[in-house]
């Protein structure tokens, strides 16, 4: 059975207690380490908190956190993301504090498989590979469903919505200084040399020079 986020029963006779004593990791920090979704407690709490906040479904996606509920020894609940989506009835997994790996709980496992075994397709149940027996483990596991990242629903300020910009009448300076350019252009913007080819003019020294 796995352990997953469960208070942990102690492990059978004549594994190694030095092993037993080190330092596990838990699935909801390794959940938000590699998911992103920044949230925090027992993993049991994790789908209710995500409302409103993140959006969830029932339809597997890489990234997503595949959000377990309750079930018997598991009390406190399960995290784990989705690494591949393999077809609609199978997945793989990453996830911590599921398998006891040599004698030792919070172990990392990467690339499990596992299954949707629910009537309808809607991952409400699934089975999960079991790493003590190198198999799916026997237990259909309830799933609340799935919590997918980086849509947070409540950013932390609000972007204001610039207002159109307003057209800005001309200066009478602006006016006045380009008075004379109304109408027919009283300069030409080209003049004949000596040899018939045209020359441009200095449109600045002419209007300098008024």
């Amino acid at each position: 059975m796995a352990l997953a986020c469960a208070a942990a029963p102690a492990l059978a006779d004549g594994l190694d207690e030095v092993a037993e004593a080190q330092p596990y990791l838990q699935c909801v920090t390794y959940a938000r380490e590699v998911s992103g979704i920044q949230i925090y407690g027992d993993a049991l709490t994790w789908w209710d908190q995500a409302e409103g906040r993140y959006q969830r479904g029932h339809q597997p996606r890489v990234g997503a956190v595949m959000a377990f509920e309750p079930y018997g020894s598991m009390t406190r609940g399960h995290v784990a993301t989705v690494s591949r989506v393999i077809d609609s009835r199978t997945v793989l997994l990453r996830h911590a504090n599921w398998s006891p790996i040599d004698g030792r709980r919070g172990q990392i496992e990467d690339g499990v498989r596992a299954i949707d075994v629910s009537p309808g397709n809607d991952w409400s149940m699934v089975r999960v590979w079991y790493a003590p027996i190198q198999d799916l483990g026997t237990t259909a596991w309830p799933v609340a469903g799935f919590i997918y990242p980086g849509i947070d629903a409540r950013p932390a300020f609000q972007v204001a919505e610039a207002e159109p910009a307003k057209p800005i009448a001309p200066s009478r300076a602006f006016l006045q200084a380009f008075a004379s350019f109304e109408g027919p252009a009283s300069v030409p913007l080209v003049a004949n040399d000596k040899r018939g080819k045209e020359k441009p003019i200095d449109l600045i020294a002419q209007i300098a020079s008024r």
